[in-house]
This record gives C-alpha cells, sequence and structure tokens, in this order.
C-alpha cells in the first residue's frame, strides 16, 4: 500500500488541480482595492518578496499528496485493492494516527527567518476539510484526534505564535470546499470530482448550511489568533458562477475586515476585488506585471511532505527568487513538515543556504521596485524603491564556469558599480550604450548583485 502511495503522490504532486498542464491559471485580470488600509498593508506586503507556505495534515502521515486521492476525477489514481469507501475510511482514519510529538513550530520559524523569508502562510484547512485548528463547527479537527490530549492541540497558535515571534507577517491558508462535510459532498449522492456533489439548486437549505458553516469557520480563524495579514483562499473552484457554488464573499470579506482591518484577501483565480495579489502555481508569469502577485513554488516535487522527494537546489530557487523579483513579484516557497511535526533536514540545509545569500545580498531584493530594462541574458535589475540606484543580479547556472567580466546596456552607472556581498566597487568601462564589469579573480562561484549608482 505504501508504495502504491509513494508512486501516487509523485504523480499528483506533478498534476495539481488545474486543468492544464498541472499548473493553477492565474486570473486574466485585476482590480485593484480601495481601502486605504489594505493598499497600505498590499504595499507592504509586496516589499517582502520571500515567503513559504506549509501544508501540514493528516496526509503527510503516510507522505501522500494532500487531499487529492480522495477525488473522483479521470486523472486520479489510487490503491486498487479497496473500495472507494474503504480508502475514504482509510484516509479519514489517519486522524487517529496524526499524533505530532515531535511538533516543533520554533524549529519552523527559525529555518525559515534563517532562510530570509518575511512572511508565512499555513494550511489550516486543506480540501479533505481535516482542521489544523481547535474549530467548534466540526469534530474532524487534531485537536479532537490523537493528538487531543496534547496542550499543543490548537496547532495553528503555536504556529502564528512561533512565526510572530522571529517578526513574519503571517496569513491563513483555508480551502474553500470540504469534501469532508455532508453538506458539500453529501452521502446520498456519488462523488463527482472536486465540486460540490449534490444540485444546489434543489437543495438550497444544504448549501445555505455549508455557506454558514464555512464563514463560522473563517470567524474561528480571524477572532481567536491574533493579528492575521493575509486571508488566502484555495478552491477556486468554489464560485458562484460554477453549479452555483456561492459562498457569499462580499459577507466574507466584511467580516474579516471588521475582525482584521486591512486584511489581504486572496481568492484566488476570481479575479476582483477578493483578490489582492494573484497567485500563479509552480511557474513564473513570461513577463513583468504591473499589480501585485505571487508565485507559489514547492521545494520539492510535493505541497507536503512527501518520502524520498526531489528536492530542488537553493541555485534553482535563488535563480526562481531572482527573477521573479524582477518582473515585480514575490515568491512563497512550499514546504511540507513531517508527521512527527518537524521540518526534515534537507530542507532546512537548503533554506539555510538561501540566506546567507539574502544576507549578503539582499538590498537587491527586498524592497525593491521593477525597472523598464528587466533582463539582458543571465542578468536581472530591480530597483531602490527611493532615490535612483539600480541593481543588476547575475544569476549563475550550476555547474558552469564563473566568467571573467559581465556585460549589458541601457542599465549603466554614472559614478560606480559595487558588488553588494563584498562592499567593494568594482572595475567597470563602458562603450557606447554597453557597460561591461570585470569580476575579481578566484570569485567563489554563485549568484552576484552590484548596485549600480
Amino acid at each position: 500500500m505504501k508504495g502504491i502511495i509513494a508512486v501516487f503522490a509523485m504523480a499528483l504532486s506533478l498534476t495539481g488541480w488545474a486543468q492544464d498542464n498541472g499548473v493553477h491559471k492565474r486570473s486574466s485580470s485585476y482590480e485593484w482595492p480601495t481601502d486605504e488600509l489594505v493598499v497600505k498593508k498590499l504595499k507592504d506586503w509586496q516589499d517582502l518578496k520571500f515567503g513559504v507556505l506549509l501544508h501540514w495534515g493528516i496526509y503527510a502521515v503516510p507522505g501522500i499528496i494532500e487531499s487529492w486521492s480522495l477525488c473522483d476525477e479521470d486523472w486520479i489514481r489510487r490503491d486498487t485493492t479497496r473500495s472507494y469507501q474503504q480508502y475514504m475510511d482509510w484516509y479519514n482514519g489517519l486522524a487517529d494516527e496524526f499524533c505530532p510529538k515531535a511538533f516543533d513550530p520554533s524549529q519552523w520559524a527559525k529555518a525559515c527567518s534563517d532562510a530570509g523569508m518575511k512572511y508565512m502562510l499555513f494550511t489550516t484547512k486543506h480540501h479533505d476539510g481535516f482542521c489544523m485548528f481547535d474549530s467548534k463547527e466540526t469534530d474532524f479537527t487534531i485537536a479532537r484526534h490523537a493528538f487531543r490530549n496534547d496542550e499543543r492541540r490548537d496547532v495553528l497558535r503555536h504556529v502564528l505564535d512561533a512565526y510572530r515571534e522571529c517578526g513574519f507577517s503571517v496569513g491563513t491558508y483555508f480551502s474553500k470546499p470540504d469534501w469532508h462535510s455532508q453538506d458539500y459532498w453529501w452521502d446520498v449522492y456519488g462523488k463527482k470530482g472536486r465540486n460540490v456533489n449534490y444540485p444546489i439548486s434543489q437543495f438550497p437549505h444544504r448549501w445555505a448550511r455549508f455557506k454558514d458553516y464555512t464563514q463560522r469557520q473563517l470567524q474561528e480563524i480571524l477572532s481567536r489568533y491574533g493579528q492575521v495579514d493575509i486571508l488566502w483562499l484555495d478552491g477556486g473552484w468554489v464560485n458562484k458562477n460554477n453549479m452555483g457554488q456561492d459562498i457569499d464573499m462580499p459577507a466574507i470579506a466584511k467580516m474579516a475586515r471588521r475582525l482584521q482591518p486591512g486584511i489581504l484577501i486572496v481568492d484566488r483565480t476570481i479575479h476582483g476585488p477578493y483578490e489582492n495579489y494573484q497567485t500563479p502555481e509552480n511557474t513564473i508569469p513570461a513577463t513583468q506585471l504591473d499589480f501585485p502577485w505571487e508565485s507559489c513554488i514547492t521545494l520539492t516535487n510535493a505541497w507536503g511532505w512527501v518520502p524520498n522527494p526531489t528536492f530542488k537546489s537553493t541555485a534553482e530557487v535563488l535563480g526562481m527568487l531572482i527573477e521573479i523579483v524582477a518582473k515585480g513579484g514575490n515568491l512563497v516557497l512550499g514546504i511540507g513538515p513531517t508527521a512527527s511535526g518537524l521540518i526534515e533536514d534537507p530542507t532546512v540545509e537548503r533554506l539555510k543556504e538561501m540566506g546567507k545569500w539574502l544576507k549578503a545580498n539582499g538590498e537587491a531584493i527586498y524592497g525593491t521596485t521593477i525597472t523598464p530594462h528587466y533582463n539582458e541574458g543571465d542578468i536581472w535589475f530591480t530597483k531602490a524603491k527611493e532615490g535612483s540606484r539600480l541593481y543588476a543580479i547575475y544569476r549563475h547556472k550550476e555547474g558552469t564556469d564563473m566568467p571573467v567580466s559581465l556585460t549589458w546596456s541601457k542599465n549603466l552607472p554614472k559614478r560606480s558599480i559595487t558588488l553588494l556581498s563584498t562592499g567593494k566597487r568594482v572595475k567597470y568601462s563602458i562603450q557606447g550604450e554597453r557597460v561591461t564589469v570585470s569580476l575579481p579573480k578566484k570569485i567563489q562561484a554563485g549568484s552576484l548583485a552590484f548596485a549600480i549608482d
């Protein structure tokens, strides 16, 4: 069974829930918020550049892709030795095995802080409906199963507190669909994919109950756990234009901003007043975008923890961050703690390496804005928000030798070019519209950032 699950996990992690090549398509348009508090928080968020998205739930026990094995769609593959109901019973029964005795959110927060991350998103509830907080609206929560006698059973509280202590802006991921709720997937009807499985028009009272349930859970999250900066809503298929799945976003937004003034709301892929920034998934937009956005990309081949994953290298993640920031976005990196409650060593090592580079070169990343000429080959450009200082960031390709010099056009110095990692000026020459920068001898291989004055 575990072998089948592991293969299944790898396949699903590459598929995602969107229909086109496994990529969650971003919205086609953007609407700027008008609330002054939201606008300010949005601008502050854009300066942070680098964050973490933590997927953690009962799916960590066997190490399978989060929730999706429950879904009845053509691309789903699951254990063929069990009936669907047997599989469902096994999956839900994982709640009685999920007892993360080593749960240490301070370890998570320190690892992410060491990486140079500035904000976080934590999965309070995925599509399977299992709550990672002490919800009073359901028994399907970590606080009422195997972990119920642990003083840390209200996991969300401890996670948010740990990250706040490290200076993070904090956000809560919440799934709009809930496949454990009889008011979303009703046992009277067979499962029909990710959507509600009964006709809402015939059972409006049932959908009204689900809508109220969703709003009450969101109220719990936003009223009991201190300041929350971001409400990140997943499951974009739950919207009024798809099978009438209207959960009343205006009411949710009103409630959210009454409890958390200025909170950013990210109703993924549903463009309009409740998608304060766009979220291209496991991809980077082809060009600059002139509105707020965040690429959400996994560190491994899955959002949650899976055994023996394929890790992206530090150089690969760093290269993505450089490109994303030059194009005007943020990067949120997907990480999954283990079932025991820790972030594993290979992840911690990569995060430390990211932080080492950002500590030396972060001036070219944090709090920057875009510049019209933003890319030339392996060199990406950003600009300081105040003043005229530009930054050139050379993205080094793994396995290649360092060049003797770098050259680019348009973003030319007027006085000097400084290598940020040393704080020393470098030699350069200008011919026409091109500058050539001489690199220090025996420079260590890796990406470099320069201040252009």
